[in-house]
């Protein structure tokens, strides 16, 4: 999966210090396969006791939808599990905005085709007010700008993001498929050494 620009709106889970034990927790970590995490994304929150859905969380609501999440501070800390990047791409997510990633949380994210922006703490409220202001409100996310945008709102940032890892993502590479999308350069390498 590849991107360059999307235009989605938001779903808003202003809560700081998610560790990744509350994206997926422990017990649902038995399968290899990247796929099927999303529906027990967030499980422990989801639901209530006997799998009855949570009308308070955030996922269970129709008025927020999107596939940007837009998390508190500190997002992804705790354990190292790359299954929590799982679980949100595999729930349709390709963005989180927060205004700090646990180091791991955020090298993984990279890893798995989803983007973790980070933005300033006042941005990140300013954002949040926006969102609960109007939860129709549309943000554009551009990859090769490297830019937050909420039209809207009149609100712009920047964020940063590895060179090597936006270029996998706008391409929809993974470590090998840009090895192997450098193949002329590394044989042309050989030859002259």
């Amino acid at each position: 999966m590849s991107f360059k620009k999307i235009n989605t709106t938001c779903v808003p889970l202003p809560i700081e210090n998610i560790d990744t034990d509350q994206i997926i927790p422990a017990r649902f970590l038995k399968a290899t396969s990247r796929e099927g995490f999303g529906e027990n994304l967030f499980r422990d929150w989801r639901y209530l006791p006997g799998d009855v859905p949570n009308p308070d969380f955030v996922l269970n609501q129709k008025t927020y939808t999107g596939e940007v999440l837009v998390a508190g501070k500190n997002f992804g800390c705790g354990s190292s599990r790359e299954h929590a990047a799982w679980a949100l791409a595999d729930y349709g997510f390709k963005v989180v905005v927060s205004s700090f990633f646990a180091d791991i949380f955020y090298n993984n994210a990279l890893n798995n085709n989803l983007l973790p922006v980070q933005v300033d703490e006042d941005f990140l409220q300013k954002l949040f007010q926006t969102i609960a202001a109007d939860p129709k409100t549309e943000v554009t996310v551009d990859l090769e700008k490297q830019t937050l945008e909420v039209p809207a709102a009149g609100l712009k940032t920047g964020f940063d993001i590895n060179p090597y890892k936006k270029a996998c993502l706008i391409n929809g590479y993974d470590d090998i498929d840009y090895i192997l999308s450098r193949r002329e350069a590394i044989e042309q390498f050989e030859l002259v050494n």
